[in-house]
């Protein structure tokens, strides 16, 4: 459903009389239309023809969409995040009750929460109450109940350290929170640019890495994996509890080897597949490295990669991408919290609904190096408001977009790499300012001028609303704030989220893609059969 491409000159708009000299191109370009959406669903390439002469430096992109049937659906959580258990080292676990960071995160619902990262590997646990008192030994509940235990007793703990309910006062829990941050910065750079982490004991259930140090194959994982669900079935809240692994890294050679003997023996035993993703390896980036096409394409080759082992062994697996990040080492300070890197981020959402991954978890919403969707003062990231548009306006059934337009010659040795990225999507059911059969396309731009798509068979002459998300104030493409059709997105006074407002654009009105940015556009009342029912 991606269509990547890099076109010439803009021609006239349809309300003028174009040249007589023009008029063998209206002829191709008719041509090139009717083959294009008579293709077949899976082949979203434009198609390759010579430049026209005349016609200089841009050309109109015509683009459909496939309404009858969905390529794709995928989980109504698709976009889910995550928790690093730094958190608890660090001493944020108070804070999460802070309404600010609560309505960020509700804004991002329905979603699943996932709470790991590299500081798992160092969790322990231990249960420091008297066992005596529990028949037969510590069962789930005995747990648990320790566990509300220590939330009461946190919460009283603060409230005389402060001598009120701090979570009711935000200006109190804000003081805090900046008194942390300021004490915890250091301490977070000195652990990610050593590499060495302190344990942390932790006393709640909790799944670690018991063998850290040792060696373990795939079938020797997959084989723990069985006696995991075994053990976990008797006890009564587990006994329907989803099990998701094995949770690898970069599909290398060595790592396809382990996920090839996991899903041998443990196949079945997994509800979904997942693995990780970092797109950039710790090294020093520039911000231009965040428009590289080559880079953004990386992702496809590992999707390829995963998919063909699952669907060796469990064909139709669901799989998880659990846990995606724009660079290693807690991300680079800004840049990746900048609005740079939600030409990564939007990709890879684009990218991996359409090749069928079920979800995708971020790493991390709070608090873990420069990756998060949430600062450190509770200040929403340009990826954050970025999730939100995603959330309210994209559904989880995905469409096959069509598009015909002039490219480029290739030149000999030179592969050319789309910088125009269009994915379509119906529009999410659950927002009741869109009725069921809308369809919103999301659109990146990556070239350095804009482009003009003008809409055709079934969204021609459909109104359209606009949300043009675009950086605010000087710095740029390394903004860390931005701009929905031109208004700075910021949390208002009383701690709610803003209002989203879209920039209607008039029925047939060709789209106008500014150079380097990213934006959704709802085509609304396109009546799309496959939209029409959830």
């Amino acid at each position: 459903m991606r269509v990547l491409c890099a076109f010439p000159e803009a021609m006239p708009s349809s309300n003028s009389r174009p040249p007589a000299c023009l008029a063998p191109v209206a002829l191709i370009l008719a041509l090139l239309l009717h083959l294009s959406l008579s293709s077949q669903a899976g082949d979203r390439r434009p198609l390759p023809v010579d430049r026209a002469p005349g016609l200089k430096e841009k050309t109109l992109i015509l683009l459909d969409v496939s309404t009858k049937n969905p390529v794709r659906t995928v989980n109504e959580n698709f976009l889910s995040l995550q928790l690093d258990p730094s958190i608890i080292h660090d001493g944020w676990l108070d804070f999460l009750s802070s309404k600010r960071l609560v309505t960020l995160a509700r804004g991002l619902s329905p979603a699943f929460l996932r709470f790991g990262g590299k500081r798992t590997d160092f969790l322990q646990f231990q249960n420091l109450r008297n066992l005596a008192k529990s028949r037969g030994g510590p069962g789930p509940d005995y747990y648990l109940k320790n566990y509300e235990d220590d939330i009461v007793r946190s919460d009283v703990a603060l409230d005389k350290q402060k001598g009120c309910k701090i979570a009711q006062h935000p200006d109190v829990m804000l003081e805090l929170q900046r008194e942390k941050a300021a004490q915890m910065h250091l301490v977070l750079l000195k652990e990610q640019f050593s590499n060495t982490y302190s344990n942390l004991v932790l006393t709640e259930p909790n799944n670690y890495r018991t063998m850290r140090g040792r060696a373990v194959n795939g079938s020797q994982l997959g084989k723990d994996y069985i006696q995991l669900k075994s053990l976990l079935q008797p006890i009564r809240i587990y006994s329907r509890a989803s099990l998701y692994g094995p949770n690898i890294g970069r599909p290398r050679k060595n790592v396809i080897t382990l996920l090839d003997g996991f899903m041998k023996v443990a196949g079945n035993t997994v509800d979904a597949v997942t693995w990780q993703h970092c797109y950039i390896d710790g090294r020093v980036v520039k911000v231009m490295d965040f428009l590289k096409t080559r880079l953004l394409d990386t992702l496809s080759d590992q999707i390829r990669k995963i998919q063909k082992v699952v669907n060796t062994y469990t064909p139709g697996k669901k799989i998880w991408l659990e846990g995606v990040v724009t660079t290693s080492v807690g991300g680079t300070n800004n840049l990746s919290d900048s609005y740079a890197a939600g030409f990564l981020w939007l990709n890879t959402l684009g990218m991996l609904a359409n090749r069928g991954i079920d979800v995708v978890i971020r790493h991390s919403f709070f608090d873990h190096g420069y990756n998060h969707l949430v600062d450190q003062n509770f200040n929403p990231l340009p990826d954050y408001w970025l999730s939100l548009l995603y959330k309210r306006l994209i559904g989880p059934k995905v469409l096959a977009v069509h598009v015909a337009g002039l490219q480029r010659k290739p030149r000999p040795g030179r592969v050319i790499r789309d910088k125009l990225r269009i994915y379509a999507h119906c529009t999410n059911h659950h927002n009741h300012n869109y009725v069921r059969g809308s369809i919103t396309l999301f659109i990146i731009n990556l070239h350095r001028s804009r482009k003009k798509i003008k809409l055709a068979g079934t969204l021609r002459d459909k109104l359209v609303h606009q949300y043009l998300l675009q950086p605010y104030g000087q710095e740029g493409l390394k903004s860390k704030s931005v701009q929905l059709n031109g208004q700075p997105l910021v949390m208002v006074d009383d701690g709610t989220l803003p209002e989203l407002k879209p920039r209607p654009l008039q029925a047939g009105r060709t789209l106008v893609i500014p150079p380097v940015t990213m934006g959704f556009y709802v085509v609304k009342n396109v009546n799309a059969l496959a939209c029409r029912y959830r």
